[in-house]
């Protein structure tokens, strides 16, 4: 009989709140974004957490950070800073836009991008830090926005992963010139897929909402169809519609308890798996708050017998939901980036020798040992006391027992 003997918890996502304002919604005569009621109430309620002066709802995580980036007007050939471990999602806007993606090594603790790293990977094609909070746990954004403005360079905030979660204070997302959220079925709040951007500049906010809405400038289409109906720029479509909106809206006043308590299971994972021998927990800097969307510790893998996927299987055995590290490689080992395969095969900006970058060459030893020697506890706000004490139990067991 495993430790864990009990099916994985599942929280009741969706209920009262959605269902009423998905059904006002049925009584509108339309269900498109622009001027909806309900795109309007996300924006309303994104705003009691986020104060953003700009906001675009949009489509997807994803989504939010290309509209971002091609409110940069990049051109091509010109840099990303980015982690390498993070989902695809953080870079596929980097390269429709025909920017270049730049991977940085992380901090080994709390696997975020590291500022020594950054600065020592810029260079005079930098445009922009892409600051990734993975999982939940702030990145140092003292020290990114120092190098920034040191550079000149625009901070985007990938907070995909990261609802709840605060530096000193102040929600993730409010530091740099962007910040994206998600609103994927996997998040802590979800409309099953969705996304935010929002900016407090000027320079980028007015015509930010265009850059999601195939260039078209509803503010000025307002005063003058013409202007609607020809675009200056290119840019795709990637409107939300309004039963999205509607769903987050309503999920939006529940972002407090759900982290609330992600935060309580985490606390007693680290306090217990700290006085494991070989076991590192995550480390969340001093005065922040990780929103833990999972908790990914490490091993010191010569420590136990069968390493990473020995103790994965073992732990899998006592019935624990989990992944033997969070990807399978970094970003830059897959086979799209190992074959330049962007665009048909090709890489237009690399074939017309406007970047010298090789991903076969690209190596950060910090990321690649992260994964290879972490596990990744999939959690969520379901956890009851007593599942958290079996899931304790199992891995404490088996440390114990696979222990040299």
């Amino acid at each position: 009989m495993p430790i864990v003997d009990e099916p994985f918890p599942r929280p009741a996502r969706w209920g009262g709140p959605e269902l009423a304002r998905l059904t006002r919604m049925l009584g509108q005569s339309s269900l498109f974004y622009w001027k909806g009621p309900q795109t309007a109430a996300l924006h309303e309620e994104f705003r009691k957490l986020y104060p953003f002066k700009h906001l675009a709802a949009c489509s997807s995580g994803t989504a939010s950070l290309h509209i971002a980036l091609a409110a940069l007007r990049l051109r091509p050939g010109e840099e990303v800073i980015v982690p390498p471990i993070t989902d695809m999602g953080s870079v596929i806007g980097i390269l429709y836009q025909q920017a270049v993606p730049v991977f940085v090594d992380l901090d080994p603790d709390t696997y975020n991008l590291d500022p020594a790293a950054i600065e020592n990977a810029v260079t005079a094609k930098t445009r922009a830090i892409m600051a990734v909070h993975l999982a939940g746990n702030p990145c140092d954004m003292a020290a990114i926005l120092t190098i920034a403005r040191k550079h000149r360079l625009v901070v985007i905030e990938d907070c995909a992963q990261a609802w709840g979660a605060e530096q000193q204070g102040r929600p993730v997302g409010m530091f740099g010139d962007f910040g994206c959220y998600s609103f994927n079925d996997f998040k802590h709040l979800s409309c099953g897929d969705g996304g935010m951007v929002g900016t407090q500049s000027d320079q980028f906010g007015e015509s930010l909402g265009k850059w999601g809405d195939k260039a078209y400038d509803r503010v000025a289409g307002e005063r003058d169809i013409s202007l609607l109906r020809d675009p200056s720029d290119l840019a795709p479509n990637y409107r939300i519609s309004e039963p999205q909106a509607a769903i987050a809206a309503a999920q939006m006043g529940k972002l407090g308890a759900i982290v609330a308590r992600r935060i309580e299971i985490a606390s007693r994972l680290t306090a217990a798996l700290g006085e494991v021998p070989g076991i590192r927990p995550p480390v969340t800097r001093a005065g922040d708050k990780h929103s833990f969307w999972f908790y990914l510790l490490r091993l010191e893998t010569e420590r136990f017998r069968g390493g990473q996927a020995g103790f994965a299987d073992a732990l899998r055995a006592e019935g624990v939901n989990l992944s033997a590290g969070y990807l399978p490689k970094p970003l830059y080992g897959y086979r799209v980036f190992q074959n330049h395969n962007f665009f048909g095969g090709a890489w237009p900006v690399r074939d017309f020798g406007l970047t010298t970058m090789d991903y076969r060459q690209v190596k950060c030893p910090v990321a690649e040992a992260i994964l290879a020697d972490s596990i990744l506890l999939y959690m969520n706000e379901a956890f009851s006391d007593g599942y958290v004490t079996k899931l304790i139990q199992a891995i404490v067991s088996v440390a114990r027992r696979l222990a040299r």
